[in-house]
Order: C-alpha cells, then sequence, then structure tokens
C-alpha cells in the first residue's frame, strides 16, 4: 500500500517552512479579537501577512546555507496580473483601494509561490493538520455561542467564532472540509481514528448551526466528491486497512456526534428568536427550506438583494467592458448603477467573486478566470488520469485541492471568500498544492504549458537581497497593522460613545460635554490616519445629528463624500445639513449631484422640495411635493413637508392624503396625525363632519385605554357627544 504520509525530517529543512505555514493555518481561524476595537479580519488579515512573510524569510535563509532550486510555474503568473493591475489603478482610479488589492494579490502570490517550492506528499500531512486544528478550534467557539451564548468575540451574525458573521464561517468550514476528510482517511491506530471522525463531526456540525445556505449547498456537492476521491484512490489511504471493528466505531462516532450533539437545544436567544429550528439539524434544514421560499426572492429578501446587487455589477460592466472601474473600486462606484430610488449601497461587495473581478479589473479580469477555470479542468483531468498510473500517489492530494478548490467557487458565486483572509489563504494553498504536484509530474512526463514547471538556481546575492526585501515587507506589515488598530479603534470608540449618548435620551445635558469632545477629538484623529473608513465614520455624525449638532455632521459626512462621491444619502445628508446651516448655495449643488444620480429617489425630492421653500419658491415646492405623492415616492419628512404646504396653500385634500398616509406608515404618529385630520375636516374649508367624528374615534383607539379619558377631554363638545 502506497501510502501519501512518507517519512520525513521535518522540522528540518523546507519542512520548517511548511510547519510555519501550518501554524499560520491554524492561528487565523482559531484566534479572534475580544473586542469591537480591532476587526476581525483586520486581525486575520495580518497573521496570513507575517506568516506568509515570515515563511518567506526563512526560506531564503535556508537558501542562503544550502543552495536551492527556484521553482516557476505558469500559475503564478495569474496574481501577478492582478497585481500589476491594480498598481496601475492607483494612478486613474480609487488610489487606496486599488493600493490594498495590490496589497492582497501580492501576499496571495507569494503564498503561492512558497507552496510551490515546499509542498510535497511528505509535508502534507503536516499543512493539512494545521487546517484541520484550526477549523476546528472555529467550530469550538461557534458550538460555544450557540449552546452557550459565548460573549467573547463581537458578532455582527451569531454564531460567526471569531469570524464575527457565520456566512464567513461557515465559508471557511466547508473549505477546510477536504483536509479535515483526507487526514480522518489517513489515521493510523483506534483512538487516531476516534479522536480525527469526532473533530471532522463536529466541524460540520458547527457548519450546520450557521445554516449559511451557499455553504450548505457546497456541501452537498462535496459530499458525492469526496466520498469517489475515497473510493477510487483508495490505494492511496489508510482507512481500507482499518479493522471491521475500527471502520464500524467510526461510523458510530460519525453518527453520534451528528445527531447527537445535533439534537442539543439552542442555548442562545438572539438565535432561538431568529428561526423555528430549536436544534442544529432543525435550524439547518429550516435553512435549506428557505432556498425555495418565495420571500427570499423579493427585493428585501437575502436572495432579491443580492440579484439587485448583480444587476447593478451587470450594469456597471456594461459601461466599463474593457478596463473595469479599477482594481478595488466596485464600492466606489456601484451606487451610479443600482435601481432607480437606491440611495445606499446594497453592500460593499457584489457577493459573487467573478462578477466583482470583471467589474473592477476588465478584461484583465476576464484573462485572469478564463485562465484559472482552463487550468482546473486540465488539472482535473490530470488528476482523474493518475489512477493506477506511476504517480497516482499524487493523486488524493491534488484531489482534496480542487474538492476545496470547487466548495469555494460555490460559496464565492453568493459572498465574497477571496476578500477574506482565511478563505483567500485557502484559496492560495490549494492552488500551491497543485502547482507543487505538477512539479513532481513535469518531472517524468511531458506536461502542457500551463502545467510545466521550470527551474533555475538563485545565486546568494539574490536570496541576500530578497531576504533583505522580505525584512523590509515585515516592518511595513508591522506599520500598516499598527496604523489600521490606530483608526479603527478611534473610530470604534467614538462611534460607541456617540450611540451611549444617544441612548440616555439626554443628549443636551452638560454632563456629556467632556465625552462628546472626546468623541470628536477620535473621529479627527482616527480620520486622519484613515480618510477612507466608509462603515463606521458615519455612524457618528447620524448621531450628531440627532442632538442638531449639524455642524460637526457636516464635516464628517464630507470626508466620507470626498472617498465615496456617488452615495446619494450622503448627498442629501449634507444638503440638509447646509440647509440648516442657511448655506444655500452648498445645499443646491449637493442636490444637484444627487439629483444627477437619483432624481426620483425620496430624500432627493425630500431635498428638494426643503431647499425650495427655504428660498421662497412655495409654489414649486407643492407641485412636486404633490407629484411626489401621486407617484408613490414619499418618507416621513416629504410627508410632512406637503401636509405643511397643504395647509399652508390651503390645498386640503393634500393635507389630508399626506397626513393619512403618514398616519398609516409610521403608527408612533398615528393620535397626532388622526387629531390633525379631524381638525382640516371640522374646519370651515372642509366641512365634513363624518369624517372629523371618525378621525377623532381613531385618536382614541390609537390610545391605550387608561390614557383615553384626557384626549376626550380635548374634542369639542359637539363630537365628544357622539363618540
Amino acid at each position: 500500500m502506497k501510502l501519501l504520509t512518507t517519512a520525513t525530517d521535518w522540522p528540518r529543512g523546507y519542512d520548517r517552512v511548511v510547519l510555519v505555514l501550518a501554524a499560520m493555518l491554524l492561528l487565523v481561524p482559531a484566534v479572534g479579537v475580544p473586542s469591537e476595537l480591532l476587526l476581525q479580519d483586520t486581525l486575520k488579515s495580518a497573521l496570513v501577512a507575517f506568516g506568509t512573510l515570515g515563511a518567506a524569510l526563512l526560506l531564503c535563509w535556508q537558501n542562503l546555507r544550502t543552495a536551492q532550486t527556484l521553482r516557476w510555474h505558469p500559475l503564478l503568473w495569474l496574481p501577478l496580473l492582478l497585481l500589476a493591475w491594480a498598481l496601475g489603478s492607483m494612478a486613474w482610479s480609487h488610489t487606496y483601494l486599488a493600493a490594498v488589492e495590490a496589497v492582497r494579490w501580492f501576499v496571495f502570490a507569494l503564498l503561492l509561490w512558497l507552496g510551490l517550492q515546499v509542498l510535497q506528499r511528505s509535508n502534507l500531512s503536516m499543512l493539512a493538520n494545521g487546517i484541520h486544528w484550526g477549523a476546528v478550534v472555529a467550530a469550538l467557539w461557534a458550538a460555544l455561542q450557540f449552546w452557550t451564548d459565548l460573549r467573547l468575540f463581537p458578532q455582527a451574525a451569531m454564531p460567526g467564532a471569531t469570524f464575527s458573521n457565520r456566512n464567513f464561517l461557515a465559508e471557511y468550514l466547508v473549505c477546510a472540509l477536504p483536509f479535515s476528510v483526507w487526514l480522518v482517511a489517513q489515521s493510523q491506530g483506534t483512538g487516531q481514528v476516534v479522536l480525527r471522525v469526532f473533530t471532522l463531526a463536529f466541524t460540520l456540525l458547527a457548519l450546520l448551526m450557521t445554516g449559511t445556505r451557499s455553504a450548505l449547498l457546497a456541501l452537498l456537492a462535496l459530499t458525492p466528491v469526496l466520498l469517489l476521491v475515497l473510493y477510487l484512490f483508495r490505494a492511496q489511504f489508510v482507512w481500507p486497512g482499518w479493522s471491521r471493528a475500527q471502520k464500524a466505531l467510526a461510523l458510530a462516532v460519525f453518527a453520534l456526534t451528528l445527531l447527537g450533539l445535533g439534537s442539543v437545544p439552542i442555548g442562545n436567544a438572539q438565535l432561538r428568536n431568529e428561526n423555528p429550528g430549536r436544534t442544529t439539524l432543525e435550524r439547518s434544514l429550516w435553512r435549506v427550506q428557505l432556498i425555495a421560499a418565495q420571500q427570499e426572492y423579493a427585493a428585501a429578501g437575502s436572495v432579491g438583494t443580492r440579484f439587485a446587487m448583480w444587476q447593478a455589477n451587470a450594469r456597471l460592466v456594461q459601461a466599463h467592458p474593457w478596463t473595469g472601474v479599477g482594481a478595488g473600486a466596485w464600492e466606489v462606484q456601484i451606487p451610479r448603477y443600482q435601481a432607480e430610488g437606491m440611495t445606499l449601497e446594497e453592500d460593499y461587495y457584489a457577493h459573487n467573486e467573478p462578477l466583482q473581478l470583471v467589474a473592477e479589473y476588465g478584461l484583465v479580469g476576464w484573462l485572469f478566470l478564463l485562465a484559472l477555470v482552463a487550468y482546473l479542468l486540465q488539472a482535473a483531468w490530470r488528476t482523474w488520469q493518475l489512477r493506477g498510473g506511476a504517480h497516482e500517489a499524487e493523486a488524493p492530494g491534488r484531489a482534496l485541492a480542487l474538492a476545496s478548490l470547487l466548495a469555494l467557487t460555490i460559496v464565492g458565486l453568493a459572498g465574497f471568500p477571496w476578500h477574506l483572509a482565511a478563505t483567500g489563504a485557502l484559496f492560495a494553498i490549494c492552488l500551491s498544492l497543485l502547482a507543487a504536484s505538477d512539479r513532481v509530474l513535469t518531472a517524468d512526463t511531458a506536461a502542457p504549458w500551463i502545467s510545466r514547471v521550470s527551474a533555475w538556481r538563485v545565486p546568494a546575492w539574490g536570496w541576500r537581497l530578497a531576504s533583505l526585501l522580505l525584512l523590509v515587507g515585515l516592518l511595513l506589515a508591522a506599520w500598516i497593522l499598527h496604523q489600521a488598530w490606530a483608526s479603527e479603534s478611534r473610530l470604534v470608540r467614538a462611534a460607541q460613545l456617540a450611540l451611549s449618548i444617544s441612548a440616555s435620551g439626554r443628549a443636551d445635558d452638560p454632563s456629556w460635554d467632556a465625552h462628546k469632545a472626546e468623541m470628536l477629538q477620535l473621529v479627527r484623529e482616527g480620520i486622519a490616519i484613515h480618510p477612507h473608513y466608509r462603515k463606521i465614520t458615519p455612524m457618528v455624525a447620524d448621531e450628531l445629528v440627532r442632538w442638531g449638532d449639524w455642524r460637526n455632521a457636516i464635516w464628517i459626512w464630507e470626508s466620507v463624500d470626498v472617498s465615496r462621491p456617488y452615495i446619494v444619502v450622503l448627498m442629501t445628508n449634507l444638503g440638509r445639513a447646509y440647509v440648516q446651516a442657511g448655506d444655500q448655495a452648498r445645499a443646491r449643488s449637493y442636490l444637484e449631484r444627487a439629483q444627477a444620480l437619483q432624481p426620483r429617489a425620496v430624500e432627493v425630492r425630500s431635498l428638494q422640495v426643503t431647499l425650495l421653500r427655504q428660498t421662497g419658491q412655495e409654489a414649486q415646492a407643492h407641485d412636486i411635493a404633490r407629484a411626489s405623492l401621486a407617484q408613490g415616492i414619499y418618507d416621513y419628512e416629504l410627508l410632512s413637508q406637503a401636509y405643511q404646504l397643504g395647509v399652508r396653500r390651503q390645498d386640503w385634500p393634500l393635507a389630508i392624503e399626506a397626513l393619512t398616509l403618514r398616519v398609516r406608515g409610521w403608527p408612533a404618529t398615528a393620535v397626532e396625525g388622526w387629531l390633525r385630520l379631524a381638525q382640516i375636516h371640522d374646519s370651515p374649508q372642509v366641512q365634513d363632519p363624518a369624517r372629523a367624528l371618525q378621525a377623532y374615534r381613531a385618536a382614541l383607539q390609537a390610545l391605550p385605554e387608561d390614557q383615553r379619558e384626557n384626549l376626550r377631554r380635548q374634542i369639542p363638545l359637539p363630537y365628544r357627544n357622539r363618540l
């Protein structure tokens, strides 16, 4: 029996480098930040960067002592092509976001190159163990959040373990699953079989806990593929040599773990309220059934939201078919192509990696995708042909890499795993496994050019230069991490202070003055370090407006507007702020920018009416308000203005319609709205006593029973007696 786990002398030689990579792949999913002051993926990105640069530096030092051959694979040109385009995008697109993309593809290419140099069958077990145990620790965090409501790591969507979002966790777990299956199939001894089978089932259980549908679909696709690999290449695995008792024990442990722990009730109140499922198995089944639910495809549903983003992406690609909008600039440009009436981005990623790549990189993105697909199809066919051949021992490692890439492709059609540190690292590692295997296959057989590995010797000075550059890279990575922490921690603390002040209900209390000053100072410092932070910075300005501090809200919103110049809601917010400040010229400039993008958006109409009223053009404001209501374009503010215009211009049908719509859409204002409607119907200009009586009656019914008598005494006597 040929085994993939042959004798090795690690941690000497290149196996030391693999050990560093395995440790990195263990830590990335296992470690998280127990506070909101640093984003989870910022930490994970730093771990990947430090791990990759450190492993590369170790490789260079090894080669300084013993000269080794440097290998090159055509696959390396793909991330380097995207890296070059990202660097070029810095000159004509969004400089900062393009630079981020360049760094991302540099780390990806370096990790792929490292794997090509050092990975082989003898150290695959080491690498797989790192991936597997990282997934197990992440699964443990998720299970504790699911069963005990663990609050160690901040969560956007539980149970997200150290990823903060359950979708990110699920995408990673399903991509790591083939490595866990490989380890199970290579288990030797009953103790190892039981441990690995249990941890595999436990990881699978955590995946089911998330209920992420794209990951569950990927799991359904992976299952037959992995079973086929285990059967076709069974001569290369240990599992056929297990005794009957070991095989029965493995099946029993797997089934009991899934069924037993899968039937433990949810201990997290938030998750219990999300859906009818009360256990892991019920929850995952309910989530899968939602795929066929009609409401999921509505505009507000999860699938419907993605369809809307993909349609906007199609319009963007149609407008920029050759060059794209520039690396990383999707989130900047997508508001220009959203559906009519949209004033805010649906998300900052397209939730479809191929679509976003083409939108940002144009023809370069198409070339990357076509070349990658061509290579993977060729690699799959080549793996299939290895059955029974001299190099069949290479097949299982290649198959598990292809299986992981299959899962990554499926989840990448509804998410953005290429942009996340953990799954992005797995992407590079899987490609490097295939490339390293091509190195072995190319040595003995002719290979197509897309799989042909070349080699040449690098002189000692070359490795010294590379070591120096990598040391500089490590220092630069440390500086970037420090800057990220400094910016994120300040902005998050400022947002927390702003929300705390608003939650107090006493924002005007002088006792908050010192906290407000601290909050504004934190925002200034955070923006000075990182002026392109889209997500958190505007939250502070939104809270400032609640307190009536339009002046400080303006400069915070404007800092975001400079970086993201096509967000209509930011333009209308700034327009409203300048209306409050009495600067009509600036308010009009923001209105005109917003109208150019979304002329029918309700926020734009509302700002237009406000500005017209302030400049004395009440007749035009009246006409626009009336037309907006007729078109079904309104919000609370526009309805309030329409009511006021109706009263001032004695357009009673408009005033009545505006109040009626406001009462129906905003029940919290029902009592006030019904009373005003009653007064209009009772006025000499309208004289509709029957409807006035109905409005008074509706106002009473909108109040709790114990408050109705006070209101009844305020109603005119002729109507009070008839109630």
